[in-house]
Formats: structure tokens, C-alpha cells, sequence
């Protein structure tokens, strides 16, 4: 079933995987983080959101920003010894394991995400895309999220409302841009050996069409 949302912020980082250190973000949002921004608003075991199309309806900005950041986290086997012993200090210290990073990362973003949800083995017999649908369109009217869409990091969050009018493509993005290689997601078929997908990403437009991940175009 087809849905349609549009999305706008004042701020987005969508992470490049090979910057290991410093944030950069991808030039548009990548189909992991519309599928995120979807979960937020409505998600249940019975379906599974896929995303088609995003088209990119500001031009891009990039701006440099520095934002405080925890370095360290808990200790997995402090967390055990706490359990098994009944003590122990679970909790990071923020004024020793802070730390101040650059990012670059996009500015004044809005986009308007096409998607459509599969039904899964997990859906109980009362369900059916019909009931998903209806919940789906009343929730995306009133603004109803389970948590606050954001847009690639917590610090920036993401409005939305359903799409009735698609925005002109701004001048900057008419014609054929090649953004490289976008992550794609993240294949989880085998827990032992979870591996992440890419696809070659290419603005028509300012419309990103994005690959079934069983298609000859995603790399694994």
C-alpha cells in the first residue's frame, strides 16, 4: 500500500559510514533513516515498510557544526558483575567522557518520502492492509508519532504531515546529479554475520529512487 510524507527540518545528519571519527553527512537522506523516520510514526510486527522514492524538495546545504559528545560506553562486563554480584557502578560520568566533535551536516531539509508496507508472517489474522492503511492515514493527520522522528541523530528532529501537493524541484536540482555510493540497510538474514547494503544513488530531478535490496544494483 502506497504512502506519501512529507518531511521538513531545520537540521539532518545522515552519517557516512567510511568517516570514522568526525559526522559528515550524505548529500539527501538515505532509505535506512526514511524507514526509521516511518517506524516512528507507525510500527507494527505485521508489517514491513520499504522505501521507493525521495524526492529532495530544498537544495542542499551543508554547514559545520560542533556538538558535545559521550566517547566512552557502559562496560558489558561491568553490567554482568552487577548482576551477578548485586553492585557496581552502571553510569558513565558525562563531565570526564564528554567531548567536543565537528560535523558537517545539512541544513533547512525537506523531503517527501514515497514508501509502501508489505505484510509480514507476524500479522495476526484480524490484520490486513486495509486496517494498516486507515491507522497509517489518521495518524500521519493528527501528527502522531510513538517516539519524535528525527533526522539521522536525536538532536534534530523531524516534522511531518501526509503529502497532498508535491513541492517544485528547486532550479539547483534539475537535471542528473551522481551522489556515489548510499547506504542502503542493513541485511540482518544472518545475526552472526550482519552486513551492511549500498546502491549507487543518483538525483533525477531531485528524486532519488531507491533499489529493491534483492536487486542486481545493491551491493552487498
Amino acid at each position: 500500500m502506497p504512502i506519501s510524507v512529507e518531511v521538513w527540518g531545520d537540521y539532518a545528519c545522515f552519517s557516512r559510514p567510511e568517516m570514522k571519527v568526525e559526522r559528515v553527512s550524505y548529500d539527501v537522506m538515505t532509505p535506512s533513516a526514511a524507514r526509521g523516520l516511518l517506524e516512528a510514526i507507525y510500527w507494527h510486527p505485521g508489517l514491513r515498510w520499504s522505501i521507493d522514492r525521495i524526492q529532495v524538495c530544498n537544495p542542499i546545504r551543508f554547514t559545520n557544526i560542533r556538538r558535545n559528545e559521550v566517547k566512552d560506553v557502559v562496560n558489558a562486563r561491568a553490567v554482568c558483575s552487577a548482576m551477578e554480584k548485586g553492585g557496581g557502578a552502571l553510569y558513565l560520568a558525562t563531565p570526564e567522557s564528554i567531548q567536543q566533535r565537528a560535523a558537517m551536516v545539512l541544513r533547512d531539509v525537506r523531503y517527501v518520502i514515497d514508501a509502501h508496507f508489505e505484510m509480514t508472517d507476524r500479522a495476526s489474522p484480524g490484520d490486513n492492509p486495509g486496517k494498516f492503511q486507515d491507522i497509517i492515514r489518521r495518524r500521519l493527520e493528527k501528527g502522531q508519532c510513538y517516539h519524535q522522528p528525527c533526522f539521522g541523530v536525536r538532536e534534530f528532529p523531524a516534522h511531518f504531515k501526509p503529502c497532498t501537493q508535491r513541492p517544485i524541484c528547486p532550479d539547483a536540482l534539475k537535471g542528473e546529479r551522481d551522489l556515489g555510493w548510499m547506504l542502503l540497510d542493513m541485511d540482518y538474514s544472518d545475526p552472526a554475520n550482519i552486513r551492511p547494503l549500498f546502491f549507487r544513488a543518483v538525483l533525477h530531478d531531485g528524486v532519488l529512487t531507491v533499489p529493491d535490496r534483492t536487486s542486481e544494483e545493491v551491493r552487498r
